[in-house]
């Protein structure tokens, strides 16, 4: 789905952005393009960075709660 009407990008080339290490809409814009004309896509764009920072926040306590488990046992 295009989420960037200005440049084209859809959501698979932001994503990739985002577990490529863009952290802000700034990093976004350099790496993909996306969010760098007219700005109507930057509530998504940020819904995204929220969205990709709770998964990771998610999958690193998982991480941390599965490596404590294997250590008291």
């Amino acid at each position: 789905m295009i989420v960037c009407l200005c440049e084209g990008v859809n959501d698979r080339e932001i994503l990739s952005s985002i577990e490529d290490g863009s952290k802000n809409l700034v990093a976004i814009g350099r790496q993909c393009g996306a969010g760098t004309g007219c700005g109507h896509c930057h509530p998504e764009l940020k819904r995204m960075l929220r969205e990709s920072r709770r998964n990771t926040s998610f999958a690193s306590l998982s991480a941390r709660v599965t490596l404590a488990a294997v250590a008291v046992a």
